[in-house]
């Protein structure tokens, strides 16, 4: 299986850094795993609406750009579907069953994903109501991800 998450912006955190690569590491024994990076777009503290759909279109175009056909997305989204780690773990488990092998995360910068993002999305995720920085929820995803196939294994480790 082959896990991708693609996040808008560099993460420059070095304890973010870190989470992510311990669980990465943790993920090499269940699938081949990568973060794939994209600039996130410069814009003035206080856009217009307009401006702000200019600026996730054009984080949108860079992430389309890094997403094949093939590929099951995972849109993470504040009004996605939210689930639960067991459901989440038997989901990816049944994607990879049904012929679903690539299995890439979404998630957008500050101001959210297109509507292009969202419409090439198969399904969209959601952590909860709250907002959280889009750096921290690379390594919050990771772990999750790295959760299911511990509950996959039939592992304590997520108890």
């Amino acid at each position: 299986m082959n896990i991708k998450i693609i996040g808008v912006g560099k993460l420059k955190e070095k304890y973010l850094k870190q989470g992510i690569e311990e669980y990465a590491k943790r993920l090499s024994k269940f699938c081949k795993f990568e973060i794939v990076e994209v600039n996130d777009e410069k814009a003035p503290e206080k856009l217009s609406s307009a401006e702000m759909i200019d600026v996730k279109g054009k984080e949108g175009e860079r992430i389309l750009s890094k997403i094949k056909d093939k590929e099951y997305v995972y849109a993470l989204a504040i009004l996605g579907k939210e689930r639960t780690s067991e459901d989440f773990a038997k989901e990816i488990a049944d994607l990879g069953t049904y012929g679903h092998s690539d299995i890439t995360f979404v998630i957008g910068g500050s101001l959210g994903l297109s509507d292009a993002v969202l419409k090439r999305a198969d399904t969209q995720i959601s952590f909860g109501k709250f907002t959280l920085p889009h750096q921290l929820m690379r390594m919050i995803l990771t772990e999750q991800v790295y959760r299911g196939f511990m509950i996959n294994a039939g592992s304590p480790y997520h108890k």
